[in-house]
């Protein structure tokens, strides 16, 4: 079975996508591996890689929503508008939250998937 719908919580260094139907939930955890650059001295493209591996993750997903922190969040959405052109159709929708369960993620996504799915005029 497919799922056509996902949700991943994602922060600077972490990210928790959870695929799910109906009846099933299935989750995936991503970790960033800190290095440092000596040119930039930063993090930075540990991030960008990191943010890439997030996107990696959507692969053969059809709508995802993404949650987290608001400068997670807008570091994230930055990363795939400027790197991921072809991954940023996929995501649905941006949502500012603060560490939810497991539990209160699928919920808050079957909420705004089943209100997203009215407005395109499709039924999942």
């Amino acid at each position: 079975m497919s799922q056509f719908h996902a949700v991943v919580f994602v922060d600077h260094h972490s990210a928790q996508l959870l695929q799910f139907t109906s009846e099933q939930v299935v989750e995936r955890k991503l970790h960033e591996k800190l290095k440092f650059t000596r040119q930039h001295q930063s993090g930075v493209r540990t991030e960008h890689e990191f943010f890439g591996h997030v996107c990696d993750a959507f692969d053969g997903i059809a709508e995802v929503l993404v949650v987290g922190g608001h400068s997670g969040l807008a570091d994230f959405r930055n990363y795939v508008e400027k790197h991921r052109p072809l991954t940023e159709p996929r995501i649905v929708g941006y949502e500012v939250v603060d560490h939810p369960t497991e539990k209160q993620l699928v919920a808050l996504a079957r909420r705004y998937f089943a209100k997203y799915d009215l407005m395109a005029g499709t039924r999942q």
